[in-house]
């Protein structure tokens, strides 16, 4: 996960709305403006959610390696103590005169081939010839299972690479955002500043009025409500890129955070969260409820009631309620 830092790319709270213009004179200039910092705030939330999904391949790879790694030491123990049970039995042997056909095997350069051959020798008996098969069927698990390892840990070295690039891509996207923001007049800072303020104000005092105070009662489920409680505890922290808090979030990171408070599992992606439940309509969305925006689903937000969601809006911003319709929404789901 990346730091608090990492998101102060763009300082002083920029808000996705636009700007009115002053007396009539410069409308169009105001609104473009306005507009282009919005499209490239949308563009670099779309890289991070790309750069989660990345994240979260990475992670599961990397589980999965130390699973297969350990799963593989264990069998070559096996494989260890069987060769050192057979190559005492044979060292027995050998030191009585004769060479026992598992001390060939041990030494032997092609093992299969001698046990072919060895399978017909009057002096191999069952059990031996039983210990000699399984021996060689453990190693040829191994030899697959140190196969299979190496391939997860090469993707894993990819899927690092990948990680490092998807990284770069979302500071590339917030540079360009936060050179766009510098772009704008002290007019059009100032505006934006203002309906910051408007917006935080009307989020605190929804936050302290009766539509909080219904929202369990309206929730689905004990899960949803719990999750909707937890989203409100997290109003006013900040946006941070790749956190899933609890100290920061980005859309994704909060709404996954807001349901493992209520215990349940979301996936990491705004992707993968438009297809973590069953699909509602707008209409008939409740407290708990996921709330996908754009077509390409780059955006989430926790729907609470009252027409208003919670969500972490982008950086440089911090976690507050919006209108539902606050963008397009692509879906609405119920985990």
């Amino acid at each position: 996960m990346l730091t608090a830092a990492a998101s102060a790319v763009l300082v002083g709270g920029v808000t996705p709305v636009v700007a009115q213009p002053v007396d009539g004179q410069g409308g169009d200039t105001v609104n473009a403006a306005g507009e282009r910092v919005d499209g490239l705030l949308a563009e670099a939330e779309r890289a991070v959610e790309a750069h989660n999904a990345v994240d979260e391949r990475v992670a599961e790879l990397r589980e999965e390696v130390e699973r297969r790694q350990e799963r593989l030491a264990r069998s070559q123990q096996r494989v260890n103590d069987q060769r050192r049970a057979i190559g005492s039995a044979a060292a027995a042997h050998y030191r009585n005169g004769s060479v026992d056909p598992a001390l060939a095997l041990l030494l032997a350069d092609d093992p299969d081939g001698y046990l072919d051959r060895a399978a017909h020798l009057d002096r191999v008996g069952d059990r031996q010839r039983g210990e000699l098969h399984g021996l060689l069927a453990a190693q040829r698990v191994v030899d697959q299972q140190r196969t299979e390892a190496g391939a997860l840990l090469a993707e894993l070295e990819e899927r690092r690479a990948e990680l490092a690039a998807s990284k770069r891509e979302v500071q590339r996207k917030l540079a360009r955002a936060q050179h766009q923001l510098n772009r704008l007049t002290a007019e059009e800072r100032a505006e934006r500043d203002r309906a910051e303020a408007e917006r935080a104000a009307r989020s605190e005092s929804r936050d302290r009025g009766p539509a909080a105070l219904t929202a369990a009662a309206d929730a689905p489920s004990g899960r949803a409500a719990a999750a909707v409680e937890a989203a409100r505890r997290a109003l006013g922290r900040p946006y941070v890129w790749g956190s899933t808090g609890p100290h920061g979030f980005d859309c994704s990171g909060l709404t996954q955070w807001a349901y493992a408070q209520a215990g349940a599992s979301l996936p990491r992606t705004s992707q993968g969260q438009a297809g973590a439940g069953r699909r509602v309509s707008l209409e008939d969305a409740r407290p708990g409820d996921l709330v996908i925006y754009r077509d390409d689903a780059s955006h989430v937000a926790l729907y609470v009631g009252g027409g208003q969601v919670v969500h972490a809006p982008y950086p440089g911003a911090s976690v507050r309620h919006d209108p539902v319709r606050m963008m397009p929404v692509s879906a609405v789901v119920r985990p």
